[in-house]
């Protein structure tokens, strides 16, 4: 077609044969890119879903964090006072093992619940850290028999008997870390040029929101 248009500015008459030859390479060039092209936003659209997917889970486990507040929790004589943490790790892990969602729970690399400054930001060593461990996390069955979570505590910086609920309430924050694999034929193609590293993406989200007061 270029070929066509530069004969005919040109003045030259057409030789239909050697249109059809070109136009043939033309699509040979152009037909692979335009694939690259649909195959990546593809893949875009697909991180996309996980990043709204984890985005929902960090924000059912803050709002959950932030209900619960202390828990009722006077002492800090065990590892999780009235369980707010392992709540907030269950709401979380709800939202990301719901119907429809396409994330692996082995490739979230961490779940983060921190007490928060003015600007969304962990506060010190205020953090505490959950990590991946199917089958080994707390019983939260109320019942008789027992349902595990995937994550266990690693870290804990930010006992829940300690964070204020009352005057001028503490914010809590909660951070899911997930690791998107490339799943598309574009990660293939990336890994031949950049190696293996270069098909995962680090998707963060995050969540922030002040401890409902104490009444």
């Amino acid at each position: 077609m270029i070929a066509r248009i530069v004969r005919r500015i040109a003045g030259r008459p057409a030789d239909p044969a050697r249109e059809r030859g070109q136009g043939l390479v033309e699509m040979t060039l152009v037909l692979p890119l335009l694939m690259l092209l649909l195959v990546g936003m593809l893949e875009l659209g697909l991180a996309y879903n996980d990043t709204l997917t984890i985005g929902y889970a960090s924000r059912e486990g803050s709002r959950t964090g932030a209900a619960l507040a202390q828990g009722g929790a006077l002492s800090c004589a065990t590892p999780d006072p009235g369980g707010v943490d392992t709540a907030v790790v269950a709401a979380v892990e709800r939202i990301l093992t719901s119907p429809g969602s396409d994330v692996t729970l082995a490739d979230v690399r961490q779940i983060r619940i921190y007490k928060a400054d003015t600007s969304g930001n962990p506060v010190g060593g205020s953090i505490n850290v959950w990590r991946y461990a199917p089958g080994a996390g707390p019983d939260v069955d109320p019942g008789p028999s027992t349902v595990r979570l995937s994550f266990t505590e690693q870290t804990r910086g930010w006992a829940a008997c300690g964070r204020i609920a009352g005057g001028t309430p503490d914010s809590l924050g909660v951070e899911v870390e997930y690791a998107y694999r490339l799943t598309t034929p574009l990660g293939a193609i990336i890994g031949i040029v950049g190696g293996d590293g270069f098909r995962t993406l680090t998707l963060r989200e995050r969540t922030v929101m002040a401890l409902n007061p104490t009444l």
